[in-house]
């Protein structure tokens, strides 16, 4: 049986046109080659060469060669690509995030680590939670960033970094003109823009203000509108009001420091990733500790981005 390793040998040798040199190239003895040739002639039944020089090829040669350079050139090229992917230079990442992250986070992913990952495909979409879980578990993304959910059975879960809820209003409302954390009691008697992440909010106090809210709103496009035009409040975390609102809506933290949300990174549980998708992974969990997330540093460096995004 023919094997790779005989048609590279023959390759080598017929290009070369003597064993000397291909033996150099291919860093074996002549003798070693020479055997090799005799063997696969054997096999064929017909000589490859006109004479023992190897300068001259038969018509089975020239035809052997042919074949011979298609076969390795083919079998290097599965070989690049299979070790390439076995160390992540190439592949296929798709990755979902909440928008927050998406915004903060994953650019300086990119910033910091895009070279480690050569000639791989990644897909970053931004999308809700519940969205996340559903892609994942339908195989439509690898990586998923979100807050858990009541049901994630089959996904595998890792804390990745938790920020603290506070109110968001316009500059003019009321709430904007003070400093310092805002109690629940504080929030009595001014109109609340619910969501679904300040829905998840466990405090008692923050569950009858939703039970009282009129109105909701699910996209942070529309909620940031409403409080530009001084509808009401709404409670978000800090991290998603830094890369969305561009500094046009004012912040304050809530006094009830238990009120925070805490962001996974999901998986399904029982898949492995890809060499990419793993690397990419680590690299956002390097990131992520880097920042110091939960720190000033990560909402700074958003800060930052929505501050350059204003300059002329």
């Amino acid at each position: 049986m023919l094997k790779i390793e005989t048609l590279r040998a023959y390759v080598t040798v017929a290009r070369s046109g003597n064993l000397s040199d291909a033996a150099e190239v291919l860093g074996r003895t002549p003798s070693a080659l020479s055997m090799m040739l005799k063997q696969l002639e054997a096999h064929l039944g017909e000589p490859l060469f006109e004479t023992d020089r190897k300068n001259r090829l038969t018509a089975l040669g020239a035809f052997v060669l042919e074949q011979a350079e298609q076969e390795v050139q083919h079998f290097d090229t599965t070989v690049r690509a299979i070790e390439g992917y076995a160390r992540a230079v190439y592949g296929r990442v798709r990755i979902a995030t909440v928008p927050s992250v998406a915004g903060t986070i994953i650019p300086q992913v990119f910033s910091r680590y895009i070279n480690d990952f050569g000639e791989v495909d990644i897909e970053v979409r931004d999308m809700d939670s519940n969205s996340i879980r559903h892609e994942l578990s339908r195989n439509r993304i690898d990586i998923g960033i979100a807050t858990k959910g009541e049901h994630d059975a089959g996904l595998h879960s890792e804390l990745l970094l938790s920020d603290e809820f506070g109110v968001i209003c316009a500059p003019d409302h009321p709430l904007a003109r003070q400093a310092g954390p805002v109690s629940w009691a504080e929030l009595a008697g001014h109109r609340l823009i619910a969501n679904s992440l300040s829905a998840g909010i466990e405090a008692a106090a923050a569950r009858d203000l939703h039970a009282q809210a009129l109105l909701t709103a699910q996209n942070l496009t529309s909620i940031f509108g409403m409080l530009r035009a001084n509808i009401g409040i709404t409670l978000l975390p800090e991290m998603a009001t830094s890369a969305a609102a561009a500094g046009e809506l004012v912040f304050r933290p809530l006094a009830d420091v238990t009120a925070r949300r805490e962001i996974h990174l999901l998986r399904k549980a029982d898949s492995t990733l890809s060499p990419a998708a793993r690397l990419l992974e680590e690299r956002i969990k390097e990131t992520v500790a880097n920042l110091q997330v939960g720190s000033e540093a990560v909402l700074a460096a958003a800060r930052l981005s929505d501050a350059s995004r204003k300059m002329p």
